[in-house]
């Protein structure tokens, strides 16, 4: 963004409820009065606009999937839509406080956090979601209909206007904070009818091609997992074991966790019942780089040529954030080496082990050192990128075999690339290759639409900033 003066009375400044002296805050608010003032465009607060806040609820006590309902935690909260991952998931019993859940078209977000970057990014509650439950952290925006759309809000704070009034927030000793009465004050413009319907009905597609491409990733997992047996297939789940010394000598990893049972057993019955690629031989895989935490811009400040910086939190229902925490350089991208282009797979071997990605067209991204690129050599198999994807991206082909050969270095789990490499690829039928192809090639056609539609809505917003 262009350097830029503003001047602000004295007068001003001791009007202020929050006595703010930050130069964005002040910066926001003179946005607000030209939009008004040139473009006679309606300015309303959240109070204004007769939206209830609300918070959800401490709880500690999780159960299993098909006890619970979702409990939706910060972590969750990713732009418009909730990260609904199995790894990212967890679940609370469902006679909680009516109170805490959520309905459709409500809104969550994160009202703490670490960095104010990260603070406030909000989500819709789809059909799918409705009766999950939120945590203490997170704020429920219930949406009066008569006054604004829910789907214009939306994209409305995930744009630069709601970015910049997280100045709002307070700060604590390790983490920021928006209160309930900060988030009152927040301001919202209403431009005309015509950018405002348009705005709502590609937001409406945003979160319906959403649900559908989850839908049918969810789907080739589930026709995989049939093909493969592993419903029917049933490994042993005790926690204790034993393991011959033999065993562990020949796998190099002194690590109890890699002999469970369950890891074990399952890695055996795909290689003793069905015919198998390494993924070494059929890919190459390289790692991706680090930037510096000094290189850092955020969405609010970036350059334009900037590439999305992305790290294990940045990966969203097996697709990569466009508005990530942070962004880098074009040269500094450039110079990493680690071009990612449509179809590649990304595949975390740090900390968060086996968060998965396939890359769109609209990915113009870094992947951090955390990250490995898999991407499938010249056709010398009947493996697809799709199949490839769908196959690492199950726990019983993906996670189990990753974890197992997962070390931890100094503090944090690492695999290492040459052990990624040893992990088994299943063969099965050719058609049913073909109809998992067929599925996640559509699921991600949807992804593409999508954020297609996401950049069309945040340049219509956004493009008002800079007024």
């Amino acid at each position: 963004m262009a350097l830029k003066t503003i001047t602000i009375s004295s007068k001003r400044l001791q009007e202020n409820d929050f006595f703010r002296l930050d130069v964005k805050y002040y910066f926001v608010n003179v946005l607000f009065d030209g939009l008004c003032r040139n473009k006679g465009y309606t300015v309303k607060n959240l109070d204004e606009l007769k939206i209830k806040i609300s918070s959800g609820s401490y709880i500690d006590n999780y159960v299993s999937s098909d006890e619970g309902i979702k409990f939706l935690r910060v972590a969750n909260m990713k732009p418009y839509s909730i990260d609904e991952q199995e790894n990212s998931l967890v679940f609370v019993k469902k006679d909680v406080n009516d109170k805490i859940k959520v309905k459709e078209n409500e809104i969550v977000l994160g009202r703490t956090q670490a960095t104010i970057e990260k603070l406030g990014i909000s989500s819709i509650i789809d059909k799918e979601n409705v009766g999950s439950a939120i945590s203490q952290h997170v704020s429920k925006l219930t949406i009066n209909t008569e006054l604004i759309s829910p789907h214009y809000l939306i994209s409305y704070l995930n744009s630069k206007f709601f970015k910049a009034q997280t100045a709002l927030a307070t700060h604590g000793d390790t983490r920021v904070e928006l209160t309930h009465s900060q988030l009152k004050q927040v301001r919202v413009f209403i431009p005309s009818d015509k950018i405002l319907g348009d705005i709502e009905e590609k937001t409406k597609k945003i979160i319906n091609y959403n649900r559908e491409s989850i839908l049918l990733i969810k789907k080739s997992q589930n026709l995989l997992k049939e093909k493969l047996k592993l419903n029917t297939f049933k490994p042993n789940t005790n926690k204790f074991f034993s393991s011959k010394l033999s065993t562990m000598s020949n796998f190099e990893i002194w690590n109890g966790r890699s002999y469970l049972p369950k890891y074990s057993e399952t890695e055996e019955y795909i290689k003793n019942n069905f015919k198998r690629e390494k993924l070494g031989d059929i890919t190459n895989i390289k790692k991706g780089a680090e930037a510096g935490s000094n290189n850092y811009n955020t969405d609010l400040f970036k350059d334009k040529r900037d590439f999305a910086f992305i790290r294990t939190s940045d990966i969203i229902n097996n697709e990569i954030d466009m508005y990530p925490d942070y962004y880098v350089s074009e040269t500094i991208a450039k110079s990493s080496k680690t071009d990612l282009i449509s179809g590649d797979i990304v595949f975390s071997k740090d900390g968060k082990i086996g968060e998965i990605a396939m890359a769109s067209s609209y990915d113009r991204a870094m992947i951090a050192s955390g990250f490995e690129r898999i991407r499938l050599k010249e056709k010398k198999s009947k493996i697809t990128p799709e199949y490839l994807f769908t196959v690492l991206s199950i726990s019983e082909t993906g996670f189990y075999p990753a974890i197992r050969r997962t070390i931890i270095a100094s503090t944090i789990p690492h695999l290492r690339e040459e052990r990624l490499k040893e992990i088994n690829i299943p063969l099965i039928d050719d058609d049913s290759i073909k109809e998992i192809t067929k599925y996640i090639k559509t699921a991600y056609e949807l992804k593409d639409q999508k954020k297609k539609l996401i950049l069309e809505v945040r340049k219509e917003i956004d493009g008002f900033f800079d007024l």
